[in-house]
């Protein structure tokens, strides 16, 4: 009876042995699937984002060539009128006036009494009379 259960272990031993190497087999193919699956994935991804990225550029440039006949229009519509403001901030206005400065608005254009206007800012520092003068000459009222 002894010798019939070593028989039956050492069945049972080489038939544990053969599923170990099948087992082992399996998980040696199942690693190379998944290497070489892992590259195809890759390489269909890296197509996919070379694909994506190309229509963004397209896209991009596409814009940027529009922005840019934008400008250009803007600026040849604005070339007309590249003489500047034409009106005064309010507190300016309403500094000049406190002190007597009246804009002349006639046939001859816009323009100041600059004998006026200094005599009106004798009072002012010389940062605000460089302020007030500025921007007078950036409405177009002072020559």
């Amino acid at each position: 009876m002894e010798d019939s259960n070593v028989m039956d272990l050492m069945e049972a031993t080489e038939r544990l042995e053969a599923v170990a190497t099948a087992l082992e087999q399996a998980a040696s193919r199942l690693a190379e699937r998944q290497v070489a699956l892992a590259a195809e994935a890759e390489e269909h991804v890296g197509r996919i984002v070379a694909t994506v990225e190309t229509a963004r550029e397209a896209e991009l440039e596409r814009r940027l060539v529009e922005a840019e006949e934008k400008i250009a229009e803007l600026t040849a519509a604005a070339a007309p009128n590249a003489q500047g403001r034409k009106t005064l901030p309010a507190g300016m206005a309403t500094m000049l006036a406190k002190q007597g400065v009246t804009l002349e608005l006639g046939a001859s254009g816009r323009s100041i009494d600059t004998s006026v206007l200094d005599s009106a800012m004798g009072s002012l520092a010389i940062e605000q009379r460089i302020a007030v003068k500025t921007e007078l000459r950036r409405a177009g009222l002072l020559g």
